[in-house]
């Protein structure tokens, strides 16, 4: 009995896990179910017996144990009693005490009997891991097999390995320290080694002799420059060659150097002068009145006074403007950010947005932020393809719907609004004038636009809906809060498509809006906008050209009397489409275009991105903003319904407006060009005559060309591995041009905040901060915000206190960062301090400049003579 009990006790070793401990409970209820039931076919027969002397043991008697009896008793399963301790000591009066409690439903009234019975005041109830006896738990019933259990008889095997153990330790010897004795060298032949390995000078030397003709001492060494731009894809090789005239072999040899340190002893011997006295005394020097007289009225003091005037001015001005007394050391201090010395740089995750239907495998193309409604951001998305794919597909029909998704800080899980495409979008902007009007380019080279002023209440209840609720990236919105919120997104159509015969024959890259204070005519000249509504837009196209768009009236006199006109002009329009421009649909023309071409080589130029210097506009809010539609429609009726801009007749033509423009271009090329046209005097038609500079810094497409938000003459353009920083009018070449990275560049956006600062997006997903302040050889600071290509960047200022910036990846996610104060609040100097350091840059390129051209003069005039001399002599 005792054998099979300890066998028993062996066999409950091992971990169980909590899902072994359910199927145990559910298996041990059912079991404790049907012995109910055959207790319940007999009656209140409390002699039945429930021990397990059918298989020998009829001291064991299994029970079930539910939960609430193991909380009594403190056998919880996997926390009072494991399958390695397995026993519980319960005391008979608390068994005893349950009953009387419990009554029926107590787990021992199975074992009442036994229970009372029981000479000894602790019963032993075991945990039956593996269910040997069918219950979760089994009460043994003897006192014999409680010891058993609990004090198992040591195996003759465990005796066996004790004496063995006693044997190993007695076996151990003790062996004595013995101190090492000194015996004199003997040499083994270890000096030889060390004289083969040591360096000798054994081969003779070879002596040159080298011999020249005696005229030729002295002549002068011309070197000339070779621009790389003259060479075939600009790179020129200078590869290594095997001179037959010498061939040296080498044998394979072992060589050790032993390298020791000399001793030498130095001695300085400096020059000593001999002490002497010195004295010198002095007292003012007494004038005569005729001495003054003759000193002021003589013309050494007039030159002196005359050659110092100009200097003592300037000085004297210096003192006025500067505070001499100004502590350049505490204002650094109050720069500094934290006074535990370098600030914490950081771009701290806001928000992400992403759309399984119509962002799922597509690259987001473009971003925008809404003017004047905080937390709605737009995006657009195309297929993802290479730029090669792009310009060989343009003309490829669209497979999936286009769309353009409006997205809310307070509603992550849905769009608020969706613009539909006739293809996909490429890049896309709001109207500076009404923020209801916008204005998309085409896969296809065709001009979209959209009016969304019917929505325009929609985006700002969504601010209005969680004005209580704080949007952290810790604190938002419960998922119930964002489910009755949302509502489905409505579909706009879009107002307006250009011609096809007219627009781009490939891809729209880039648009701007033209600003509200001027327009352009079909020659190129601007006029005065008195309206001060933005009617006019500039896009470019990698098919070699730049067009011009007119937004023109959209509203007849005689219309607005008559409403049945109207009704039967916008009859066969969808529903919910703004009647916007819709007599332009599909014939709208450009106003204006310019072929990037350079005469006399007939070479074109494919621009991809272009910076105009007059897009300094700011949007206004919604409440102050003069919509396109007020000069004709009151802004009660209809806000942002018609279109109209004011006739370019008897206006006045502003010519202090630069019509200059730099373009990047998809080999890497940056052009500066001018759009004004001239009319050819033999053919009579308008022609671009204004010279064309070229200029090739980088290797692949330009991807940003944006000018600085603070400096309208400093541009930022990037592409490939570096990036370039140009100042308009300084033509020898950017004032900063970055070494190449290890990665490709490909976005790039001017900080709003900070003249000194901007972002870099790289293709493996890292994003680059460059403040020029501190380093100009290489980031300040990276950080990781995405596994795939970063396609877009888009700052925005949301407050005084909180800047965004959202960044779009090749995957279809937009991630809105939160930019820290560090890089968001600009120092009280910085504006001058990189003004200044823009300045020194050009000052710097233009003395190189000169420098160059002093040392090509120098070498004709060198060479001339050289050439006259060589004429004498003969």
């Amino acid at each position: 009995m005792s054998e099979n009990l300890i066998s028993g006790k062996t066999s409950l070793k091992g971990p169980r896990t909590s899902a072994k401990k359910e199927k145990g409970e559910n298996k041990a209820k059912k079991s404790s179910k049907g012995k109910q039931t055959q207790l319940g076919m007999q009656g209140k027969n409390d002699e039945v017996d429930l021990s397990m002397a059918s298989v020998g043991h009829p001291e064991i008697f299994p029970l079930v144990f539910t939960t609430k009896t193991q909380e009594i008793f403190n056998c919880r399963v996997d926390e009072d009693v494991t399958e390695e301790n397995c026993f519980k000591l319960i005391k008979k009066e608390d068994i005893i005490q349950d009953l009387k409690t419990r009554a029926a439903i107590s787990d021992f009234h199975p074992v009442k009997k036994v229970v009372l019975e029981y000479p000894e005041e602790e019963l032993l109830v075991v945990f039956d891991a593996k269910f040997q006896y069918g219950q979760n738990f089994y009460l043994v019933a003897s006192e014999e097999a409680k010891e058993n259990l609990l004090k198992p008889p040591e195996t003759t095997d465990e005796k066996e390995e004790e004496k063995e153990e006693e044997n190993r330790e007695a076996t151990l010897e003790v062996h004595p320290y013995k101190p090492p004795v000194h015996k004199p060298w003997v040499s083994f032949g270890s000096e030889k080694e060390v004289e083969e390995e040591s360096v000798k000078d054994t081969v003779t030397k070879i002596k040159y002799m080298i011999s020249r003709v005696r005229r030729k001492f002295g002549a002068p060494i011309t070197f000339t420059d070779k621009n790389a731009s003259h060479v075939k894809d600009s790179y020129v090789e200078c590869t290594s060659y095997q001179d037959k005239t010498f061939s040296i072999k080498m044998l394979e040899k072992d060589v050790g150097v032993q390298m020791i340190p000399k001793i030498r002893e130095a001695s300085t011997q400096t020059k000593w002068t001999y002490p002497k006295n010195a004295a010198t005394q002095y007292f003012p020097r007494q004038l005569s009145n005729e001495e003054k007289e003759e000193s002021l009225s003589s013309e050494k003091l007039k030159e002196f006074l005359t050659s110092v005037h100009l200097r003592m001015e300037i000085a004297l001005q210096q003192n006025e403007i500067m505070n001499a007394f100004f502590d350049d050391w505490k204002a650094l201090a109050e720069d500094e950010s934290c006074s535990g010395g370098k600030p914490d740089v950081y771009l701290k995750a806001y928000q992400s947005f992403t759309d399984l239907h119509y962002l799922k495998d597509r690259t987001i193309s473009c971003v925008c932020w809404h003017p004047t409604i905080y937390g709605i951001i737009a995006v657009s998305a195309r297929e993802q393809l290479s730029y090669e794919e792009q310009v060989n597909l343009s003309d490829k029909s669209l497979m999936q719907q286009s769309v353009i998704l409006f997205w809310s800080f307070f509603d992550p899980m849905h769009p608020q609004l969706m613009l539909e495409c006739p293809e996909d979008i490429y890049c896309f902007q709001f109207s500076p004038s009404d923020p209801n009007i916008i204005v998309g380019g085409c896969i296809n080279g065709q001009v979209v636009l959209w009016d969304i002023s019917q929505h325009e209440e929609k985006l700002q209840n969504a601010k209005t809906d969680a004005d209580g609720i704080k949007m952290t990236a810790v604190n938002m919105p419960s998922l119930m809060q964002v489910q009755q919120s949302s509502t489905e997104s409505p579909l706009v159509r879009y107002c307006t498509v250009s011609s096809i015969q007219y627009s781009h024959k490939k891809t729209v890259t880039d648009l701007h809006w033209l600003p509200g204070n001027s327009e352009e005519n079909q020659m190129g000249a601007t006029f005065e906008n008195r309206a001060e509504v933005c009617v006019q837009l500039v896009t470019c196209s990698p098919d070699c050209s730049i067009l011009f768009w007119d937004i023109p009236t959209t509203k007849l006199p005689g219309q607005a009397s008559s409403e049945k006109v109207k009704e039967e002009e916008i009859f066969n329009m969808p529903p919910d489409v703004p009647d916007t421009l819709k007599h332009l649909d599909l014939c709208w023309k450009p106003l204006m275009k310019i072929n990037l071409c350079e005469s006399g080589i007939n070479t074109e130029y494919g621009p991809i991105r272009i910076s105009l210097k007059e897009l300094h506009y700011h949007y206004k809010t919604s409440e102050k903003v003069q919509s396109l539609n007020t000069l004709e429609v009151p802004a009660k009726d209809s806000p942002y319904a018609e279109m109209s801009s004011p006739s370019s007749k008897n206006l006045k033509v502003l010519e202090n407006i630069s019509t200059g423009f730099f373009v990047g271009t998809e080999d890497g090329e940056i052009v500066y060009s001018d759009w004004k046209m001239e009319i050819d005097s033999d053919s009579a038609k308008p022609v671009n005559h204004k010279h064309t500079q070229k200029y090739t810094i980088h290797t692949e497409t330009i991807n940003t060309l944006q000018r600085s938000p603070f400096f309208k003459d400093i541009i930022l353009s990037i592409g490939g591995r570096n990036f370039a920083i140009w100042k308009e009018g300084v033509t020898n070449g950017p004032i900063l041009q970055s070494s190449c990275s290890t990665g490709r560049y490909t976005a790039g956006q001017w900080s709003l905040t900070r003249p000194g600062v901007f972002f870099i997006g790289r293709d493996d997903g890292n994003i680059d901060i460059w403040d020029l302040l501190k380093k100009t050889h290489e980031p300040s600071h990276f950080q990781n915000i995405s596994e795939s290509m970063i396609t877009f960047i888009s700052p925005c200022i949301a407050s005084s206190k909180q800047h965004f910036l959202a960044v779009s990846d090749d995957l279809g996610v937009l991630r809105v960062l939160e930019i820290c104060q560090t890089l968001s609040h600009a120092s009280s100097n910085e504006h001058a301090n990189v003004l200044d350091y823009f300045e020194r840059e050009v000052k710097y390129l233009k003395d190189c400049e000169q420098e160059f051209q002093e040392y090509q003069e120098f070498q004709a005039k060198t060479e001339l003579k050289w050439r006259h001399r060589g004429r004498k002599q003969v």
